[in-house]
């Protein structure tokens, strides 16, 4: 069986913390695939927010995900605190790749949780079209 292999750019754009919540928790008592998508999803928004922007507003366009891959390395628990590490990948004229690093801290051992990627695509809700990425966005993701 082939298996998803995420490799990380090394420039990093910056890290988030965010704390596991009782919710994230599943009945295998770790959090849960679903949960490990809204970390990310929340990193992305703390990393927007630094710039003012927003998934619905960033120089007057949105962002859609258009693709998600994650690679699960290490379970994670109630009480740990996630360090979200995100990285741009490739950038077209629509749309670009950000990377995702996941790490606890257990025990004065930093733990790999997951590697994970999100497809981007820049959108213009109000017209329902795709839309050029802007040029302050580009230049954010290209530091």
């Amino acid at each position: 069986m082939a298996r998803i292999k995420i490799e990380i750019p090394e420039q990093i754009l910056g890290s988030f913390i965010i704390p596991v919540r009782i919710a994230d928790i599943n009945y295998g008592n770790h959090v849960g695939n679903d949960a490990f998508v809204s970390i990310i999803h929340e990193a992305r928004m703390q990393w927007l927010k630094q710039y003012s922007y927003t998934e619905l507003q960033i120089e007057g366009i949105g962002l859609i995900m258009s693709d998600l891959a994650i690679e699960f390395k290490n379970e994670s628990f109630y009480g740990d605190t996630i360090d979200v590490k995100i990285a741009a990948g490739d950038l077209s004229r629509v749309g670009f790749e950000l990377y995702y690093q996941l790490f606890a801290v257990r025990n004065s051992e930093t733990i790999l949780l997951a590697n994970a990627k999100t497809g981007m695509v820049c959108y213009d809700y109000a017209a329902k079209k795709v839309a050029v990425v802007p040029e302050k966005l580009r230049s954010i993701l290209t530091v």
